[in-house]
């Protein structure tokens, strides 16, 4: 049985508490075929410059993909809104089977769009294509856990850090295992008083063969056998091996006690692995104290080595813990190396300390409640508690949103993903570090910024599809357009690469025009100064050579020398009929740069 075309939203407004049905103007649809894309189209359309992105009139989608459910791997869903952490577009994804319920539960509709705000704690039920609200009163204060279980479908909710509108709360589902994790979208649901969202539905079981098919091309694949073999954990031991791991607050690029908080550390410790319906392996399954945790990369990165926490037991509850407390691990992580820094140089008044889980627990909890005043100044950012207490050179943040613990001073290409990435520092816009450390000689400055403009565009397909990071990896040759021909959409792969830099150029534009220029795509301190120990022990990056990449980063983007996508480039990519007044696009482009 045919799919039926997914081009209706649901549109719910939670201060009148009502609902509609609404048409997708048909063009967006073509022009950005779903999740990321359709979220960022709505949200450039719906947000005037300067709305607060914890006031009612935020934006805050729920978006599939015209694929989602049968693609092989984890399902996944797209929160889409302007963050509270950034004031930028943000895109944030979950998996698991509230996606998967998602996809079921919607109907003909590509999403959920949800304005306004509640005046009570509410909770919104998502079956056969309609969503009802009700009361949540009785939900408001349980943590992500408690609120995930409250139902026997799915449920994506807020723990107590979006009830308290922390800049980087999630969404959570399946008890906690699964985040919409960067940027705090789990903020903005807070703060329109949506506890939950309940999706009713099952999983969409069309085009086994091809998910099979695929499935099986990824278990043979490099990355498929990584991932059967480690899953993300590996990450951290990757990431000491090549000397690129930031350890005890960016201080250091190798972490002396990777082997007890890595891969074989988590293989001892863990009683099962999850598996999809595919049987690709999922995460490793652990007990601690307070339950059931399945530790994650970011975990031993940047709860472990970034905190110096060579315990696996303390990094797993702390990262239990922020599942509980809907807190981002990344930027949690971040926040705690901060005050721990701050605290050594005599910029913070408290007794904090590297290798210490229970010091950084407690911190945690504070930030997601905002108990005291450094945690609530943490809880609006590294970017934010700099700008209170001192310190802004301690933790590096690009356009506030705190680094991952790759450390571009040892992949120099990652320091060009960071500072271009849409939403704020990110290491999965673009990932140079996963080639960079492995090639015989460096990379040409032409070669590494095409390298990172063609996995943004390629990654901007991707997540509009919506497909699990991994599995994505073996659709990267034709860009997902066999599958979409299946479900009756007409694309070549050339056409999908012009749809990937459509919308990577419309998110540029929404962040344009919320103020953000060249200087929002600069390079922190942290970057210049001499990292120390392991393969790239001594290096630091020039900031003058940074600032040339980043020019002919915008002269291959067709941008103009602010970083505004120029007239000639919309035209191209038929964008010249949606940009508004309110942003400013460049009149010419910047000039390619005289390599002679």
């Amino acid at each position: 049985m045919p799919r039926r075309p997914f081009d209706r939203v649901l549109r719910v407004d939670l201060t009148a508490e009502r609902v509609e049905s609404e048409a997708v103007p048909e063009k967006w649809l073509r022009r950005y075929v779903g999740g990321k894309g359709v979220g960022a189209r709505y949200l450039y359309e719906e947000l005037s410059a300067g709305a607060d992105p914890l006031g009612p009139e935020n934006v805050l989608l729920f978006v599939r993909g015209p694929l989602s459910g049968a693609l092989p791997g984890e399902p996944r869903y797209a929160a889409v809104t302007k963050s509270p952490l950034t004031g930028a577009f943000l895109d944030s994804y979950g998996g698991g089977e509230f996606a998967a319920g998602l996809a079921g539960a919607l109907g003909e509709h590509v999403g959920v769009l949800v304005t306004g705000r509640a005046e009570r704690p509410v909770k919104l039920e998502v079956e056969d294509g309609a969503a009802t609200i009700s009361s949540a009163e009785d939900l408001w204060g349980a943590d992500a856990v408690e609120a995930c279980g409250v139902d026997d479908a799915p449920v994506a909710c807020v723990g107590p850090a979006g009830e308290h509108r922390v800049a980087y709360a999630t969404i959570a589902s399946d008890g906690g295992e699964h985040h919409a994790g960067r940027g705090g979208a789990g903020a903005v649901m807070g703060a329109k008083r949506l506890k939950a969202v309940v999706a009713r539905g099952d999983r969409p079981d069309d085009l086994r063969a091809l998910r099979e098919e695929y499935a099986e091309r990824f278990r043979n694949a490099d990355v498929g056998r990584w991932q059967a073999a480690s899953g993300t954990l590996e990450s951290v031991d990757f990431a000491d091996e090549v000397g690129v791991l930031s350890t005890r607050g960016w201080q250091e690029g190798r972490f002396d006690g990777t082997e007890d908080i890595g891969i074989e550390a988590a293989r001892a410790a863990a009683r099962e692995r999850e598996r999809d319906d595919d049987a690709v392996p999922g995460g490793f399954r652990v007990e601690t104290d307070e339950g059931e945790h399945v530790p994650r990369g970011a975990n031993a990165m940047s709860l472990g080595a970034g905190l110096g926490i060579d315990e696996f037991d303390g990094v797993a509850v702390l990262g239990g813990t922020c599942d509980r407390l809907g807190v981002d691990v990344i930027s949690a992580g971040s926040a705690v190396a901060w005050a721990i820094r701050a605290s050594q140089e005599g910029i913070v008044e408290r007794d904090l300390r590297f290798g210490d889980p229970d010091g950084a627990r407690a911190l945690i909890e504070e930030i997601a409640r905002r108990e005291t005043p450094l945690g609530d100044a943490l809880a609006d950012g590294v970017s934010a508690a700099a700008a209170s207490f001192g310190g802004d050179d301690l933790v590096p943040t690009v356009k506030a949103m705190e680094v991952p613990p790759y450390d571009p001073r040892g992949a120099k290409g990652m320091a060009l993903a960071y500072a271009t990435s849409d939403r704020g520092g990110c290491h999965r816009r673009a990932r140079p570090v996963e080639t960079e450390v492995f090639r015989g000689e460096e990379p040409s400055d032409a070669d590494r910024v095409r390298g990172v403009i063609a996995e943004q565009n390629a990654r901007s397909v991707l997540w509009s599809l919506i497909i699990d990071d991994f599995v994505g990896e073996v659709l990267r040759s034709d860009l997902g357009a066999e599958w979409l021909s299946a479900v009756g959409y007409d694309y070549e792969a050339s056409d999908l690469r012009t749809v990937g830099e459509r919308i990577w150029t419309l998110v540029r534009l929404f962040n344009v025009r919320e103020g953000f220029s060249r200087a929002d795509d600069g390079l922190p301190a942290v970057f210049t100064e001499p990292l120390t120990g392991g393969p790239a022990d001594g290096e630091a990056l020039d900031p003058d050579a940074f600032e040339a990449t980043l020019e002919r980063y915008y002269a291959e983007r067709g941008w103009g020398e602010e970083g505004r996508p120029a007239r000639a480039l919309l035209e191209r990519l038929d964008l010249a009929d949606a940009v508004d007044d309110a942003t400013g696009v460049a009149s010419e482009p910047v000039g390619p740069p005289n390599d002679g």
